[in-house]
C-alpha cells in the first residue's frame, strides 16, 4: 500500500492549470525524487500534499488520511522544508526551533530535548543562541530543516532545499536526507538539480507542465534511453553549416551548441561517431576533445521534452 497516494489531482490559477490530473504513488520508507524545471508544478504539488493549498479536483491520501477531509491530521505527520526560508530573524536559532516545536504540541522536557537534538543533527548546536541574521545561507537552510524535523515526522518533504547555498552545506543537507531516511522517515525531495536527485533517490518522478512524464527507479528510467548516448565535442570554432548537417543525421536525435561546445544525443555511438568526425572535418571544425557519456536522467528528460532540465 502506498504511503502517499495522489489520484486525479488538479490545481488551477485562473485559466492556467498548474497541476493537471496528477496520479502518483510514494512508498513508505523510500527517498522519492520529484524532478522538473521551474514551473513544472512541483511546489504546487507539495503545497497541496502538505495542506497549505486546496485541491481543485482529486484527492491526496497520506498515511491513510485524506488531505481534503483531515488536513490538520496530515500536517502533524509531515515535516515540510519549504523552498522559501521560514525563520524568524529576530529570534535565536534555539528559539526558532522551540517555536515550531510548540506548534506541533511539544512541551516541557520533551520539547527541550527535541530542540537540542534537532540543532545537533543539523550541526548548529554551537550556534544555537545566535540569530539567523548572523548565519550564512547554508546555515539558514540547515536551521530550516531543524525546525521541520524536530517533531519526528513520518513524512519529510524537502522543496528545493539547496537553492543558492555553498557546496559544503549542500553536501551536509544531502547526507542529512540519507540519515533521516535511515531513521525511518519517508522523504520526498524536489529539485531541478539532476545530480542531487540521482545521488539520493530510490525512485524518481519527472514532472513537466503539471504532468508526471516518467516515474521509476533510476535503472528503469535509464533503460528507457539505453540506446542513446551523449557525445560532447569541445572545439574552438562552430559554424552554422556543421550544426545544420549534424541535425540532418537520421540517428542524431538532438544537437545543442554553445560558444565552444557541441552536445549530440545519438541512438548509438559506433557508426555515428565516424559520421560525426567526418562532418566536422568536412566543415574544418578542429576538435580539441571528445567524450562519450552513458545515458542518464538528463538524457531521458531531453528525449521526453526536447530541452534540458535547466534551460
Amino acid at each position: 500500500m502506498a504511503f502517499v497516494e495522489m489520484k486525479g489531482v488538479v490545481k488551477r490559477y485562473g485559466d492556467k492549470i498548474s497541476v493537471d490530473h496528477l496520479d502518483l504513488s510514494i512508498r513508505e520508507g523510500e527517498i522519492f525524487g520529484l524532478l522538473g524545471p521551474n514551473g513544472a508544478g512541483k511546489s504546487t504539488t507539495i503545497n497541496m500534499m502538505s495542506g497549505l493549498m486546496k485541491l481543485d479536483q482529486g484527492n491526496i491520501v497520506v498515511d491513510g488520511i485524506s488531505v481534503k477531509d483531515h488536513p490538520l491530521d496530515v500536517k502533524r505527520r509531515i515535516g515540510l522544508v519549504p523552498q522559501e526560508l521560514a525563520l524568524y530573524e529576530t529570534m535565536s536559532a534555539a528559539d526558532n526551533v522551540t517555536f515550531f516545536g510548540k506548534l506541533y504540541g511539544l512541551r516541557g522536557k520533551l520539547l527541550k530535548v527535541r530542540v537540542e537534538e534537532a540543532l545537533e543533527f543539523v550541526g548548529l548546536s554551537d550556534r544555537a543562541k545566535e540569530k539567523p541574521t548572523t548565519y550564512s545561507g547554508g546555515m539558514k537552510r540547515r536551521l530550516n530543516i531543524a525546525c521541520s524535523i524536530m517533531h519526528h515526522p513520518k513524512l519529510i518533504i524537502m522543496d528545493e532545499p539547496t537553492v543558492g547555498i555553498d557546496p559544503q552545506s549542500r553536501n551536509h543537507i544531502l547526507e542529512s536526507v540519507r540519515t533521516l531516511n535511515a531513521m525511518g522517515s519517508t522523504i520526498i525531495y524536489t529539485s531541478h538539480y539532476m545530480e542531487e536527485v540521482a545521488a539520493i533517490s530510490d525512485r524518481v518522478a519527472i514532472m513537466e507542465q503539471g504532468h508526471v512524464i516518467a516515474c521509476g527507479t533510476q535503472q528503469e528510467l535509464r533503460e528507457r534511453v539505453a540506446s542513446h548516448e551523449k557525445i560532447v565535442i569541445k572545439t574552438s570554432q562552430i559554424s552554422e553549416a556543421v550544426i545544420d548537417e549534424l541535425k540532418l543525421h537520421p540517428r542524431i536525435s538532438k544537437v545543442l551548441a554553445s560558444d565552444d561546445m557541441i552536445e549530440l544525443y545519438v541512438v548509438s555511438s559506433q557508426q555515428e561517431l565516424q559520421d560525426i568526425l567526418f562532418i566536422c572535418a568536412k566543415h574544418n571544425v578542429m576538435i580539441q576533445s571528445l567524450a562519450c557519456e552513458e545515458p542518464n536522467l538528463e538524457t531521458l528528460f531531453l528525449n521526453l521534452t526536447g530541452r534540458k532540465l535547466r534551460d
